[in-house]
């Protein structure tokens, strides 16, 4: 594909098959994502890549979590703390996702795009229920057979977000190129411990971000792409005179 066609076409996935995605094709994908340029070639991240069984147990602990999470909003301030406690459901303190509301017009986008999103799948906004479960579908890749999760070195300050990014961009256009799809995860961000169960991370690395990888299904879900931004709303224009 041109470079116009794979920008068009990578979109997030929700829905994948279950076809393996080959060692060598992941390994293809990561190597073309090292083309991205970093502060000065710092390079400041590392990467997980699970397949098969780990990927499966990973899912079901972070599952856990989550299901486990939910249940706090029907426990005393006392109940929660001891629960949150016991079941290590304190969020990652250093490269975190908002919890709650996003501020400003951020919570509008964020509602817009969800709205669009559900109607898709044929969810109402007042059934929570269905909300809660399709939420955590993320926790279960969405059915994908590949789950990367990346990290990076907080000495680098806020230039390793910059270049975790350029970074997370190659990597999902390599693999969009490739007949592959990807969803970034802010909500792989949560709770790495399960991740470190199985996978030796050096301690000086956070997590920043997750996301799934693997085959695009045909289900519905995966037609849905979010509004974005004009031009004329993204430049800044000049000051008046």
């Amino acid at each position: 594909m041109t470079y116009q066609e794979v920008n068009k076409s990578r979109r997030s996935i929700r829905d994948f098959k279950k076809t393996k995605v080959s060692e060598e094709l992941i390994h293809q994908i990561l190597a073309e994502a090292l083309e991205a340029p970093s502060s000065s070639n710092t390079q400041p991240f590392k990467v997980v890549v699970a397949t098969g069984e780990i990927l499966n147990k990973i899912g079901e602990e972070l599952t856990e979590k989550y299901n486990i999470s939910l249940s706090l909003k029907k426990k005393n301030i006392f109940q929660k703390l001891i629960t949150a406690y016991k079941h290590k459901l304190k969020p990652n303190s250093i490269y975190k996702t908002i919890q709650g509301k996003y501020p400003g017009i951020y919570q509008e986008r964020r509602v817009k795009t969800a709205i669009g999103l559900y109607k898709v799948l044929g969810i109402s906004k007042k059934d929570r229920l269905e909300r809660d479960l399709q939420m955590a579908k993320n926790f279960s890749f969405f059915g994908a057979p590949v789950a990367i999760w990346i990290f990076a070195d907080p000495k680098m300050k806020y230039t390793s977000l910059v270049d975790t990014g350029l970074f997370m961009q190659n990597l999902m256009l390599s693999a969009t190129d490739k007949g592959l799809g990807t969803c970034a995860q802010g909500a792989l961000n949560l709770w790495r411990e399960p991740v470190d169960t199985y996978f030796s991370i050096p301690e000086e690395y956070e997590l920043v971000c997750g996301l799934s990888l693997g085959y695009p299904s045909s289900e519905k879900v995966n037609t849905y792409r979010p509004e974005k931004i004009s031009v004329e709303e993204l430049l800044i224009p000049l000051k008046e005179k």
